[in-house]
């Protein structure tokens, strides 16, 4: 992956256990390549989903470039068509069948002047294993510190 991150989804990371990362296209409009190219979106709360061999970003908010020179109506949550190969999607499809498996954008990056989106195929992690890891990050922290006093 060359080039700039314009968008991270870090509670992903926190929430999923990632099985498998993939790369894909977004199909956008004009207005919507200079809102993201301006850091202008948000991850929060979106997901990937399959419908008849196509893979759909849902969700993912892409405010206007010019709020005040839209043409006709514009919706900034609608559902963007992701470019992937058929063999991609082939995969996927077997994948995504498997009980507790969704799939979750975890961010969007320029690459050679077109915006690409890295998702993964996840599955839910247990809140056990969230406190777990709150537990190692704090005790990391408060090593740190102590080692930074000597």
């Amino acid at each position: 992956m060359n080039g700039s991150v314009l968008a991270e989804n870090r509670k992903a990371l926190f929430d999923y256990e990632i099985i498998e990362k993939y790369q894909a296209g977004i199909v956008l409009n004009g207005q919507e390549v200079k809102s993201i190219k301006n850091g202008r979106i948000s991850l929060a709360g979106s997901f990937v989903v399959l419908k008849e061999n196509e893979v759909f970003l849902l969700n993912a908010d892409v405010p206007p470039y010019q709020p005040n020179n839209i043409y006709g109506e514009y919706e900034p949550k609608r559902t963007r068509k992701l470019l992937l190969q058929k063999s991609e999607i082939s995969e996927l499809i077997s994948k995504n069948k498997q009980k507790g498996l969704t799939m979750v954008p975890l961010k969007v990056y320029n690459h050679k002047g077109k915006v690409k989106i890295e998702f993964a195929l996840c599955k839910g992690k247990r809140k056990a294993d969230k406190r777990e890891k709150i537990k190692t990050r704090e005790a990391n922290r408060e090593i740190e510190r102590t080692l930074k006093h000597f």
